[in-house]
């Protein structure tokens, strides 16, 4: 029995770690309204919006719904909106700020196979995800 359970143990240590997909890069958001880069930050991966594609009419697009009254008229363009995401085996973990409602969440990333990523933001177990496309 002794030696089943070394052969189990080396079998189990001999077995790559399974790695989330890489989403490093530039991506279209689902309203295809910004798009996002994805890039290492330190030891995790950020993302930050890079171009506003509609802009407001009626001056900069800022952050107008933030909590934070002292960061309410920051630009949105150069946003750092993902944060800390580390590989968590099949999907990348980290948080996201929604700068239409000023709130930020617990998140999940996931490559998809047709070359798009589902980002998603977490309430408890609530998620809503989206889909960004990759931008060439």
């Amino acid at each position: 029995m002794k030696k089943l359970s070394l052969i189990v143990l080396s079998l189990a240590a001999a077995l790559p770690a399974q790695a989330a997909a890489p989403i490093a890069g530039k991506w279209l958001t689902t309203e295809k309204d910004s798009i996002v880069e994805i890039a290492p930050c330190g030891p995790a991966l950020c993302g930050k919006i890079i171009r506003i594609l509609k802009p407001n009419p009626n001056g900069p697009t800022i952050d107008s719904n933030n909590p934070n009254p002292a960061l309410r008229t920051r630009p949105i363009q150069n946003m750092q909106i993902l944060s800390d995401y580390v590989d968590k085996g099949n999907r990348w973990q980290g948080k996201i700020y929604d700068p239409r409602r000023g709130k930020s969440y617990k998140s999940y990333v996931t490559r998809l196979p047709n070359g798009t990523i589902k980002v998603e933001g977490c309430i408890a177990f609530f998620c809503e995800g989206f889909v960004w496309t990759p931008v060439k």
